[in-house]
């Protein structure tokens, strides 16, 4: 089965939010390395590949929170725009949720690229035209937030699938 188990190493909540806000930090250092200007918005694929990390392996509460904490710093630090708050949130609840229900990884990715791509690009289109005072048409926001996401989605997915020692890490059954 394929499935991880994220409670057996982050038994603790001081932990587990712990491990989500080390992850929140390098996603917002790292992002002005992997990040590619869209229009008014930016792509950045490690924000999609850690909420499918977190989603997977502490759950949907801190898969959310990250994705806020990271929205919020790259905001803050003037890197992001606050489009970055609907599509990662909006993603990262779908992962966790479907993952949480399902335990399977394909689910996990699914709900992060529906969430971010479909849903958050639609929760985007107003936001930007009212704050960011944008023209740009909702199907403009829908393809950009799907090229940062697939490519976030692809990463995530070949890692948790294909790097063994992810897998026995969070298979692991502390004593």
């Amino acid at each position: 089965m394929n499935t991880l188990n994220h409670a057996s190493l982050f038994r603790s909540p001081l932990r587990a939010w712990t491990a989500a806000a080390l992850m929140a930090a390098a996603v917002v250092f790292l992002s002005p390395l992997f990040s590619v200007p869209l229009g008014v918005s930016r792509a950045f694929p490690l924000q999609h590949m850690m909420n499918i990390f977190l989603s997977v392996l502490l759950g949907t509460r801190y898969s959310v929170g990250a994705a806020f904490t990271s929205s919020l710093l790259r905001n803050l630090m003037g890197s992001g725009t606050i489009l970055a708050f609907p599509g990662s949130m909006i993603g990262a609840f779908l992962s966790g949720i479907l993952y949480k229900h399902t335990r399977s990884i394909w689910a996990a990715a699914a709900g992060e690229f529906v969430g971010t791509s479909l849903i958050g690009g639609l929760v985007s289109y107003p936001i930007a035209s009212w704050v960011l005072n944008s023209s740009a048409g909702a199907f403009f926001y829908v393809s950009v937030f799907s090229v940062s996401c697939g490519a976030g989605t692809v990463i995530a997915v070949f890692l948790l699938k294909t790097v063994p020692a992810l897998s026995r890490l969070f298979q692991h059954e502390s004593r």
